[in-house]
């Protein structure tokens, strides 16, 4: 049996180690999605450089679209991933969510939830996609709203013998679960994603980051 494993990631850097790391592992990257919120416009359109490499590009060629279907929807082969993963990121700018990078099935999921019911639905195409794939109603809300406050999801299609394994690499590389981050947004009363909120801003999405970016663990 096949289970679907997702965590969210404060940090893009981190998300993309996990992904790595799962790869290594002979998790193919058919069976891999990343969903990155990019409202600072800084993640790369390519796996092969880092995020920290891109911080001074980017930052205007993507401060369009917030409100309608970015440049990756009309990019299906790059979200559907060719070659491992992070090396098929597409840009797109959803209602709700903002502008975000992303790749793998989760994505093409919602971006046809989104294409098939037009550009309104597309918000509601990621909480859709994360439900299809056998994540609760809260869970998939909660990690919605993850990506529209800055974060990364990152998501492996497993047989139930990998679970574990797989679990373990998330949770090591920063990656929290939806009950523990669902618990930390309830205290400042939210209750369910909003796709008719408006995107974070940057500097929104910078305020969020710190209250939970992990402490360093080395020099």
């Amino acid at each position: 049996m096949t289970r679907t494993i997702t965590r969210l990631f404060d940090d893009y850097d981190d998300a993309r180690d996990a992904v790595t790391e799962l790869e290594r592992l002979g998790i193919a990257h058919s069976d891999l999605s990343i969903v990155a919120n990019n409202a600072h416009g800084r993640h790369p359109l390519s796996g092969r450089d880092s995020a920290r490499d891109h911080d001074h590009h980017h930052h205007d060629d993507h401060d369009h679209d917030h409100g309608e279907i970015g440049a990756g929807a009309s990019t299906g082969a790059a979200i559907g991933g060719v070659g491992g993963l992070l090396a098929g990121l597409g840009l797109l700018a959803i209602p709700g969510l903002g502008p975000i990078v992303a790749a793998g099935w989760l994505a093409s999921t919602a971006v046809g939830a989104a294409i098939g019911a037009g550009v309104g639905a597309a918000a509601g195409g990621l909480v859709d996609a994360l439900r299809n794939e056998g994540h609760s109603e809260d869970e998939a809300n909660v990690y919605s709203e993850g990506v529209r406050r800055g974060g990364t999801l990152v998501s492996a299609r497993v047989s139930d013998d990998r679970v574990d394994e797989v679990e373990s690499v998330l949770e090591d590389n920063g990656g929290v679960d939806a009950e523990t981050r669902g618990t930390d947004y309830r205290r400042s009363g939210w209750t369910a994603f909003d796709r008719e909120a408006a995107p974070y801003t940057a500097e929104e999405v910078d305020r969020e980051r710190d209250v939970y970016r992990r402490e360093p663990t080395g020099v």
